[in-house]
């Protein structure tokens, strides 16, 4: 049965069709009493769809994190999971998904006031994991991810309604601005951009690799850029990024010996649980794209 409600943000529209429309939603659905943000973080956040945490860990839990992410990667019988995506040229782990149900280390983390009172906070209700995972950027070698916004393919791929999600992205590694830190357009997540194509069946396969449905038109991107500029993520390890589930971000290739790794979470609002695909045969595995809608508890 399709369950599918109004489709407020279509995409994956014939080509020529394509193009960008005005949010309909905020970016901030909580006040300042709601959790730690104060009142001038948070209209920050609601004006350029990203703000940063500095410190969010401290070194000793950077150091007992990044040797989780040390050990999962060399986890010879979770290479054969479906959850591993390797690099498309040399095989090596460029992710891991639904990594909170496979490290309790990260688990703790999703439950850890600092990170689930902001995530509440701004969403403005209680929420739930969509995704979880890891990404590994080594050095020399490391690629990048193109242009994008997670919800086009969130809302396309996996039925979420609107963008009530937030991301947020945990720095194991400092984060240059010559080792493929992530950019961002402040300010974008304001529009979202519609994208042309069908969804190939079983799209993932191919897309956590290299993303080739679902990305913006260099016209749009050039709009974006033009009218929002690009600021970029740069920071020590331990710091964090939380941004908008609309906002037009990518990252470079990593060609420097100083490796970048994350750790990755979104969290959905409850009020805002995915349905059917809104622009695909089927939704994506649940280890992608979750169907428990369980709120998160300390």
């Amino acid at each position: 049965m399709d369950t599918r409600i109004g489709d407020a943000y279509p995409t994956r529209l014939p080509a020529g069709e394509a193009g960008a429309i005005d949010r309909l939603d905020p970016t901030v659905w909580g006040g300042e009493a709601d959790g730690p943000i104060d009142a001038a973080t948070l209209a920050s956040h609601d004006a350029k769809g990203y703000s940063m945490v500095e410190g969010l860990l401290s070194p000793a839990e950077v150091q007992a994190y990044w040797q989780e992410l040390v050990r999962l990667s060399g986890d010879e019988a979770l290479k054969a999971d479906e959850r591993v995506v390797t690099e498309k040229a040399s095989g090596e782990v460029r992710s891991i998904f639904e990594v909170h149900k496979i490290s309790e280390l990260i688990a703790e983390l999703v439950r850890d006031p600092r990170v689930l009172d902001r995530a509440r906070q701004i969403l403005g209700s209680d929420v739930y994991v969509h995704q979880s995972r890891v990404n590994y950027m080594p050095g020399f070698r490391g690629n990048g991810f193109y242009w994008h916004s997670d919800f086009e393919t969130w809302h396309a791929e996996d039925g979420m309604p609107v963008p009530r999600a937030v991301s947020c992205s945990i720095a194991l590694t400092d984060n240059y601005p010559f080792n493929g830190g992530l950019m961002v357009m402040p300010g974008s997540q304001r529009t979202f951009v519609q994208c042309a194509g069908e969804t190939p069946e079983d799209n993932y396969k191919s897309s956590l690799k290299e993303q080739k449905v679902g990305v913006p038109s260099e016209h749009e991107i050039a709009k974006l850029a033009a009218e929002h500029g690009i600021e970029q993520f740069t920071g020590h390890a331990g710091s964090a990024l939380w941004f908008d589930s609309n906002i037009m971000h990518g990252s470079g290739n990593n060609i420097t010996p100083y490796p970048r790794s994350n750790i990755f979470l979104v969290f959905n609002s409850v009020d805002n649980a995915v349905v059917d695909p809104f622009a695909a045969g089927k939704p994506r595995p649940e280890f992608i794209a979750a169907r428990d809608f369980t709120p998160v508890r300390r």
